[in-house]
């Protein structure tokens, strides 16, 4: 058992990530070696999205504060702190504060690898109109990071997901 407490949050603004730039938005990461999970900690800043994509493991997303429009395939709901939204691996999704604060959010993945592949981005400065980037997985205990195989239509929100190698 590990407590994780008063976690650092770092701004959305990394070089490395130009497919998802929020500079009013910060996050960090709680992954333990004892333990195949990950959790993202959020805050999303008033009129920031997480842009839309998917992910081959399954989401559940707890919002703590603020009002958001989640999308989640074709399905759009308006949540709020204290609501919980379950996300099926392979369903598009994505969060949009609609509110007059911050949302707080954490989202918990069953496993320390998590896949992301964008279908739409919030482009970092210098990369308007670039596609979204292949997708990645991240092995939230060693930092490393790996391709994905793209589907075969990355504009196409309901194509099947890739399978992860």
């Amino acid at each position: 058992m590990s407590l994780h407490r008063d976690l650092p949050l770092l701004p959305l603004t990394d070089p490395s990530d130009p497919d998802d730039w929020r500079p009013n938005s910060s996050w960090a990461l709680v992954a333990d070696r004892d333990a195949d999970v990950a959790v993202i900690v959020e805050h999303i800043g008033v009129g920031d999205a997480i842009p839309l994509h998917r992910h081959e493991i399954d989401e559940v997303i707890f919002y703590l504060c603020g009002e958001a429009e989640v999308r989640v395939g074709e399905e759009t709901y308006n949540v709020r702190g204290g609501d919980i939204v379950v996300i099926p691996a392979g369903n598009v999704h994505g969060t949009r504060n609609t509110g007059q604060e911050m949302v707080e959010l954490r989202a918990i993945f069953p496993c320390a690898r998590i896949d992301i592949q964008y279908v739409e981005r919030n482009p970092a400065p210098g990369t308007v109109g670039d596609p979204p980037r292949p997708g990645v997985v991240w092995d939230t205990h060693t930092g490393a990071v790996e391709p994905v195989e793209p589907v075969d239509s990355p504009s196409d929100p309901s194509a099947p997901p890739a399978a992860v190698g």
